[in-house]
């Protein structure tokens, strides 16, 4: 798995505010689904890709067909599909958006060769992460055995 240092995420992190979700489910026991919530929730505006949903309404979102159908611009691509699909998504985030500022792909999702092209044209990438763990790490909000868990009341 790549080595990210933790000043490298936290600045694609506090630095991003719109990230297209390309792969989002609208299952919400997904983490597709609830990644993209998360990311809502923390301020971010999260514009759904699936194309098998296009059209429909998530998160007060249109959900796109394909990263081309964002009219506006795109600080970070989140990645929710197969490692083999990753080639043509960043071609066409490249292509749609002049000034993408990151790459970023989903635990078990991984493409030296994709990531390279990104690189080469400025885009920072993180491979094998969720953007939503980093940031629950890296801004407090974990908790013990690596979840948040919330306030639990004692009271009965």
């Amino acid at each position: 798995m790549p080595d990210y240092s933790d000043a490298y995420l936290k600045t694609i992190l506090q630095r991003t505010r719109v990230v297209a979700v390309v792969g989002v489910s609208m299952n919400p026991v997904r983490p597709s689904y609830y990644v993209a919530r998360y990311l809502g929730l923390k301020g971010f505006r999260v514009i759904p890709v699936n194309p098998g949903h296009a059209g429909k309404t998530l998160f007060g979102e249109t959900i796109r067909a394909n990263l081309a159908e964002i009219p506006e611009p795109v600080d970070m691509v989140d990645i929710f599909r197969r490692s083999e699909a990753v080639p043509p998504i960043v071609d066409e985030a490249l292509e749609a958006f002049p000034n993408l500022r990151t790459i970023w792909m989903q635990i078990g999702v991984e493409h030296e060769g994709a990531a390279a092209k990104a690189q080469a044209r400025g885009v920072d990438v993180v491979m094998n992460r969720c953007p939503k763990i980093e940031y629950q790490r890296l801004f407090g909000e974990l908790r013990m055995g690596g979840f948040a868990t919330g306030i639990i009341s004692s009271k009965l």
